[in-house]
């Protein structure tokens, strides 16, 4: 896919009718707003749980990670 450079798109926007130029920039905000409410995974639990390796099965471990997570 071919990067759009910041001058086109400029012109695509300054080409459009004033009602569509209010939807780009709604859209524009709300394409911002959520890009900076989204979470990134995080792997800083990675290891924790090998103290349960001989206690539990794989499948009943990530059962247990699951029912921990999810519990107040």
């Amino acid at each position: 896919m071919k990067a759009i450079k910041d001058k086109e798109l400029i012109s695509l926007i300054e080409s459009l009718p004033e009602d569509l130029k209010k939807e780009v920039k709604d859209f524009a905000e709300y394409l911002l707003a959520k890009s900076k409410t989204r979470k990134r995974l995080s792997l800083n639990w990675k290891g924790r749980l090998s103290k349960y390796r001989k206690k539990f099965t794989s499948m009943e471990l990530q059962k247990k990670a699951l029912e921990w997570r999810t519990s107040p």
